[in-house]
């Protein structure tokens, strides 16, 4: 049976349909505004996954090129491994669905998110956790949404609701954010160092359009007789928590005393071991829970210290920042380099200048873009004293990197004042908590370090929640035990003036916006904090780029003379690039920037593209090439592809027969443009160049052959 039920969602008609396509999944619905539909699927397991003590959910948003009527690229012509876009939105749509299932629950579960059709207007994330939400919602899958979303922009002070593509490009602020009736799950934004307080109002203005999302939800759920489904639980067998709790003693407090995070996690590990070789007769296969009441018995402790104590696992204070160590220009062949170290984290930044020819293409369903400016981010497996294959970039690289980019984006010059492609890869080092937000920092300081023309410094700084009854605490500078303890993993990067990017997880049904706003409040005070740091290491960029990076050289020709430049078949600025060895690039608007680590090739290499656009000019000499000859003259090559006749009367003041006699094909020589006709042709002349005979000089009476030639 078909139910289908729209409303109002920022002014526009938002429509979601079930029960006529995907009618296999346990929940399935068609969600619609305008042009723009997605298909998103919900299914779980009938059993739960045995020996597991954690939830396992899949989520996978994929986008068909037929949604925009496109033939994939490449050899294979179908969709393949996940783009960056897809991944990014993945984790949008897990974030906030993830806290609302039922701690026990233990059945595989996969959300999948399908792109059918896309207008191009807008972006489509927000639409796939609205369609995640009403798919489980009206699945047998427990689950205690619904969930909604929306999108806001500012723009010169005005803030959008459910803005398009074009809107957000202009915009100072792109904020997106989920969750429940009443509380705040997840938020994504970017910004150009805008203040706390437009940040809040945007996001009480999402709340509205997540209110707005989840009325629609509950219409379509009302339709519905929904039974959710009876499952057996993860659950803990009869004894084990008293027989293990009865065996830790005081060894869990003093293992968390421990200040170096290995040498904590080795004792830690030991002891469980340990633990579950005491019990190993009476509970065999239990190991993991044997292991999973510990974790839960060190949880308590670590937040009851927190709480009761005010002082954390390392013994700072609640808002204290750990120990800072800037450090830049340390590796000396790169263009920009820097090492940032905040406690047990550390980000080591290399920074290379590039070309435009270096620009990321990025073939998307809306159409092909470009990025002059990218962070990548590693995280191998010694970073946390762990052994594992190299493989690609995981989901949480992708997700860090672009949170990290998006920080410094807004500080990053524009193209005319700093023609550069930007590629910084942050690698960390060493983890303890907050990796990405270190990503930030090294990045800034690699930047100045560059030479690139940055106005201020960008720091990061990942917030922690405690959240008991009604007890809030809000952690500053969160290290690994606290984000994995804790409530909430808030993410806050910006400059002196103001936010840059913000990332809102949280492990609890939502978070209030006094939460927020005091994360906030508490957030500036320590980000400032790790600016002075940041500043004593650098304050300002660079006077001069490395020796080793391109120097660019940027003017604009006549879009008429590109032709002319490249030539046929590429074959002028190939002779140019080959003779000075420059790169050399040509925008179809006339922009031409030629990039070389040697000076004089540059200048060669202008110089070169000069003769070719330069017009010819009548009065001026040129150096001219004999490319013909013929019986009443010689054709001149001037410029690259331009020719001037020289008659035979113009070659010398006495009187020639043939001018193969005197000058063959090859030759250079001296002339002056005389004239240039209506039809453009060009009269040159070699006699003008120079001095009369004597007995020219002498007779007064006689004329000149051409009194222009005497000028």
């Amino acid at each position: 049976m078909k139910n289908e039920v729209n409303g109002n969602y920022a002014n526009k008609v938002l429509e979601i349909q079930t029960g006529k396509v995907a009618k296999q999944a346990n929940g399935s619905v068609v969600v619609k505004v305008g042009d723009n539909v997605i298909l998103v699927t919900a299914v779980a397991s009938h059993e739960k996954r045995e020996g597991i003590d954690y939830f396992p959910l899949m989520v996978d948003y994929r986008e068909e090129s037929f949604a925009t009527g496109k033939i994939p690229g490449g050899f294979f012509k179908r969709e393949g491994r996940s783009k960056d876009k897809e991944i990014l939105t993945s984790r949008l749509v897990d974030r906030p669905l993830r806290p609302l299932f039922p701690d026990d629950f233990g059945n595989e579960t996969q959300i999948i998110a399908t792109l059918l059709s896309a207008d191009g207007t807008m972006e489509i994330d927000t639409l796939a956790v609205i369609g995640a939400s009403a798919a489980l919602s009206i699945s047998d899958i427990p689950f205690n949404g619904p969930v909604g979303a929306g999108r806001i922009a500012m723009i010169e002070g005005e803030f959008i609701k459910n803005p398009t593509f074009e809107e957000i490009a202009k915009a100072e602020l792109d904020l997106v954010i989920a969750g429940t009736e009443t509380t705040v799950t997840t938020i994504e934004a970017s910004s150009d160092e805008v203040s706390e307080e437009d940040i809040l109002k945007a996001i009480e203005l999402g709340h509205e359009l997540i209110r707005e999302s989840i009325d629609i939800q509950k219409k379509l759920i009302s339709t519905i007789d929904i039974k959710k489904m009876e499952y057996t639980g993860i659950k803990i067998p009869d004894g084990i928590e008293e027989d293990v709790r009865a065996l830790l003693g005081n060894s869990l407090n003093e293992i968390n005393s421990i200040s170096e995070k290995i040498k904590r996690n080795n004792e830690y590990n030991k002891f469980v071991k340990s633990i579950i070789t005491k019990l190993e007769e009476k509970y065999p296969d239990d190991g993991k829970f044997i292991s999973g009441v510990i974790d839960n018995a060190r949880k308590e402790i670590i937040r009851n210290k927190i709480i009761n104590s005010k002082k954390r696992l390392d013994d700072r204070n609640l808002n204290q920042i750990r120990n800072l160590e800037c450090e830049v220009g340390l590796l000396p062949r790169t263009h920009g380099s820097a090492l940032f170290t905040r406690g047990e984290t550390q980000a080591l930044v290399g920074l290379t200048l590039g070309t435009s020819s270096d620009e990321q293409i990025i073939e998307e369903l809306v159409g092909e873009t470009s990025k002059s400016f990218m962070l990548h981010y590693n995280f191998p497996p010694y970073c946390v004293g762990e052994v594992s294959f190299l493989r690609g970039p995981k989901r949480r690289e992708i997700g860090h990197g672009y949170l990290a980019e998006k920080s410094l984006g807004a500080i990053i010059p524009s193209e005319e004042n700093f023609p550069y492609t930007i590629r910084i890869v942050s690698d960390i080092l060493e983890s303890n908590g907050s990796s990405s937000m270190a990503s930030v920092c090294a990045g800034s300081l690699a930047l100045m370090d560059a030479g690139v023309p940055i106005k201020t410094h960008v720091a990061g700084i990942a917030m922690g929640l405690i959240k008991e009854n009604d007890e809030i605490i809000i952690l500053s500078d969160i290290m690994g035990e606290e984000d994995h303890y804790g409530d909430m993993d808030f993410k806050v990067a910006g400059t002196k003036d103001g936010i840059t990017a913000l990332q809102l997880d949280t492990k609890i049904q939502g978070i209030s916006s006094d939460i927020l706003k005091k994360g906030f409040m508490q957030a500036k005070e320590g980000r400032n904090f790790i600016l002075q740091s940041m500043e004593q290491a650098i304050n300002n960029p660079r006077s001069s780029i490395s020796q080793y990076a391109p120097r660019l050289l940027s003017f604009v020709i006549d879009k008429e003379k590109i032709g002319a430049v490249i030539g046929p078949g590429g074959k002028n600025i190939r002779a140019i690039i080959e003779e000075t060895g420059v790169k050399i690039n040509i925008d179809e608007d006339g922009k031409v920037t030629i990039a070389s680590e040697n000076e004089d090739a540059l200048m060669a290499a202008k110089a070169k593209i000069d003769l070719v656009t330069k017009e010819i000019e009548s009065g001026e000499i040129y150096d001219g090439k004999v490319v013909k000859i013929t019986d009443f003259g010689a054709f001149i090559e001037l410029l690259p592809g331009k020719d001037g006749m020289l008659h035979i009367s113009k070659y010398s003041y006495e009187r020639i027969k043939h001018l193969n006699d005197h000058i063959k094909v090859g030759d250079i020589m001296k002339v002056k443009v005389i004239n240039i006709d209506d039809r453009g042709r060009v009269n040159l002349s070699r006699k003008a160049l120079l001095s009369p005979p004597e007995h020219l000089k002498d007779n007064k009476d006689k004329k000149p052959y051409n009194k222009d030639e005497t000028k």
